[in-house]
């Protein structure tokens, strides 16, 4: 049984990397075509616009997995029913969830890879790709729109606009006030950058509220003593989506612990956690979609089916998450549920397939 299980899952698999290597290199050519556009802009070169698409590739690989999962299950067991293996392994007494098990544990490999390249790869490849660039063409990470990003530090409010590479930021504001919730003092400052743990303020304008009116200092430099860490304010730069699960875990709990709304956080962190368990469920409706078809079907017909559900289940994933964060549901419904209709529907059909 052994060796049905791994001849069945070396086609699978095989299958599974040769679409993922095709997708691949489609998206790269286009994503560098893209990259183009912005040379000579700055420092921008040839050579930092192929780096920071080779970084950009773990990305692809995360976010194609669940499409190639599917695609490269139907290409790799529709081969099999081609050459009448599966019809073969079946009169030897081999029973269907036996083939289903067989076929579920290439599915297994899959959300194992999908989870270190998640978790170990993506998200710091991805920082070092959005450092490169914005330093090359800008010398900005990210400018924080709308408010820019708030948080709390004990009876002080922060605010700051800007974030650029090396924990250094522009536009900060604080607001300090007593325990009476009276505004003690404002600051503004220019830029910031932490540095040895410590936090540096640069071209600071203050205005202290005394008994005797307000009274305003100029400084060039003065140090700040506050608890704030510059890796949260860095997250909020990022799409939330491309954080790793302990880092989106830091911020949801950062993020109610200073009373802000943290949707968007919850719903990427239970994305997260649902995504890699999507591939494997691609995975599990192929077999019922290649088991119930005929062996007139073409491989071109299968790629188009598995391309068809696969993009369709990409846009109702995105969908959901907006939908979600728009009416209020909760993050791990609106997460979860496209993978768990997935996951009914390649039931009923595995349960009708003879």
């Amino acid at each position: 049984m052994k060796i049905v299980d791994r001849y069945i899952g070396r086609n699978v698999i095989g299958a599974t990397l040769t679409v993922l290597v095709v997708l691949l290199a489609i998206f790269t050519f286009f994503a560098f075509i893209d990259e183009l556009e912005d040379i000579g802009r700055g420092t921008y070169t040839l050579t930092l616009a192929a780096a920071y698409v080779g970084l950009s590739l773990p990305g692809l690989v995360y976010q194609l997995f669940p499409i190639a999962a599917l695609i490269g299950a139907l290409i790799g067991l529709g081969s099999l029913v081609e050459r009448n293996e599966i019809a073969v392994v079946r009169c030897a007494g081999v029973s269907k969830l036996r083939v289903i098990a067989a076929v579920m544990k290439a599915g297994a490999i899959f959300v194992i890879a999908a989870v270190l390249i998640g978790e170990l790869v993506f998200p710091p490849a991805e920082q070092h790709a959005r450092v490169l660039r914005g330093d090359a063409l800008e010398k900005t990470v990210a400018r924080l729109g709308g408010e820019g990003f708030w948080a709390r530090d004990g009876n002080s409010y922060i605010n700051i606009r800007e974030v650029l590479p090396g924990h250094r930021f522009r536009d900060v504001q604080i607001f300090e006030f007593d325990d009476d919730q009276h505004l003690v003092a404002a600051t503004v400052a220019a830029s910031a950058e932490y540095v040895d743990g410590q936090w540096l303020l640069h071209d600071i304008g203050q205005t202290r509220f005394v008994d005797g009116g307000p009274r305003a200092v100029d400084l060039d430099e003065a140090r700040w003593d506050s608890t704030l860490d510059p890796a949260l304010i860095g997250m909020t730069a990022l799409k939330p989506d491309t954080l790793a699960t302990t880092d989106l875990l830091r911020y949801v709990e950062f993020a109610h612990r200073n009373g802000q709304n943290a949707q968007t956080w919850e719903y990427a962190l239970w994305g997260k956690l649902a995504y890699p368990l999507a591939t494997a469920v691609m995975v599990y409706l192929a077999i019922p979609l290649v088991l119930r078809a005929s062996r007139g079907v073409t491989m071109g017909r299968r790629i188009l089916v598995g391309a068809v559900i696969g993009l369709g289940f990409h846009i109702v994933n995105q969908a959901a998450a907006h939908l979600g964060v728009v009416f209020g549901v909760p993050a791990a419904w609106s997460a979860l549920l496209p993978t768990a209709v997935l996951f009914v529907c390649g039931t009923v059909l595995n349960h009708r397939t003879p």
